[in-house]
């Protein structure tokens, strides 16, 4: 085995299982801090913790190779002040526990990847954002992952390399945005998104895995890290691709106003599909990472295969 033990904070979710899949073949022992308990499966165990207090959960991390931190509400809802709240209270409790067990710790994780998010930078699209010259935006959302990245970096933790790795749109076919999207393309209805010239960053799931295994490996990268694929595509050829592969010439457009008006009914936020995001993984690059999807095209056709 390459590894001993990797440990998955919040790790049962849909990237939980992608990480877990990726890592199992090649590490001892994976363990994965859940809220519930779950029968083990081969060298995947769960061990019970709630995210706020210590408990039995704090062995796992010792001696451990590798602890991902994947803990939080979705946002996939409405900007209420509950769950803003929620939002935030769900990133910043755990990164904050997590911090202070490790400061404690004689023999912590080798190194720590918290999950934030690549829709911190700006509105771009006039050009790229990344590690260097990349704009922070403004709004809700950033001041979620704003406040998040400085609960993570500001623990002292000198035995435990950190890195926040700021997260594109995870694409697979079990869950997340992908299979949504699909769905509608089924209906009839994948067409571009209000004007569709907003850019999308995202990373096929096994890239994204892949990037995690291969920032373990150069223990010469941390601080921000960006994990996007390397080409951000606007919005209407993202969805023209997805069209494509699956087998449609045409797809019904959704104005914005209309998306307005979807986004209140089903309880989410126009911002996750208008806002453009493009973003460019310069560290990875720079760093010799070779993506095994790198264009749109050849994401789809795989995940669709």
């Amino acid at each position: 085995m390459k590894y001993k033990k990797v440990v998955l904070a919040g790790g049962n979710g849909y990237l939980g299982h992608v990480l877990a899949k990726h890592f199992s073949p090649i590490t001892d022992e994976i363990v994965i801090l859940s809220r519930k308990a779950q029968p083990k499966q081969g060298n995947i165990k769960t061990m019970v913790w709630d995210g706020k207090t210590t408990g039995d959960w704090t062995s796992a991390l010792q001696n451990a190779d590798l602890l991902v931190n994947l803990c939080g509400k979705n946002v996939n809802c409405r900007y209420t002040e509950k769950n803003k709240k929620e939002i935030f209270d769900s990133r910043l409790i755990p990164t904050g526990l997590l911090g202070k067990t490790i400061e404690k710790m004689e023999n912590p994780p080798k190194l720590w990847i918290n999950i934030t998010s690549a829709t911190i930078y700006r509105h771009a699209e006039d050009h790229y954002q990344d590690e260097f010259t990349g704009e922070i935006g403004e709004g809700f959302s950033i001041e979620v992952c704003k406040a998040w990245e400085n609960s993570f970096f500001e623990t002292n933790t000198p035995n435990t390399r950190k890195i926040a790795l700021r997260m594109g749109i995870v694409l697979g076919l079990k869950d997340g945005a992908f299979p949504r999207l699909l769905n509608l393309v089924k209906l009839g209805i994948g067409g571009k998104q209000g004007n569709g010239e907003q850019y999308m960053s995202w990373i096929h799931e096994e890239d994204a895995a892949g990037s995690i295994s291969w920032l373990l490996d150069h223990p010469e990268i941390e601080g921000i890290v960006n994990c996007t694929a390397p080409e951000a595509i606007k919005n209407r050829d993202f969805m023209r691709s997805i069209r494509k592969a699956f087998g449609r010439n045409f797809g019904l457009p959704t104005p914005a106003l209309l998306l307005a008006v979807g986004a209140k009914i089903i309880g989410t936020e126009t911002e996750l599909v208008l806002k453009s995001r493009w973003v460019k993984p310069t560290i990875l690059l720079n760093s010799g990472f070779t993506f095994k999807y790198p264009t749109i095209e050849h994401a789809v056709q795989d995940i669709l295969k």
